[in-house]
């Protein structure tokens, strides 16, 4: 198998050791770990979208014809039942 050699900082290298369990390689503690997306914020999704149409990636307008559709249906037939206890 193929390998690639990495540099990574003393207190990273230290985090992916405690990581290890038993004679398991770096290989799979890196393999088992989860790098959780970053939090979704209405700022960070108008960042994405921006890039995105700077880039001339945008979404297209039939995508964005939908979502319309779907929240004006929404607005008028709300998929959630009020709930009895509030």
């Amino acid at each position: 198998m193929a390998t690639k050699t990495i540099s990574l900082e003393l207190d990273a290298y230290e985090k992916l050791k405690r990581a290890k369990r038993g004679g398991e390689s770096f290989s799979e503690v890196v393999r088992r770990a989860r790098f959780d997306p970053e939090e979704s914020t209405g700022e960070r999704i108008l960042e994405e979208l921006g890039a995105l149409y700077r880039a001339k990636r945008g979404v297209p307008g039939k995508t964005l014809d939908y979502w319309e559709k779907a929240s004006k249906n929404d607005e008028t037939h709300p998929r959630i039942s009020p709930s009895h206890w509030d």
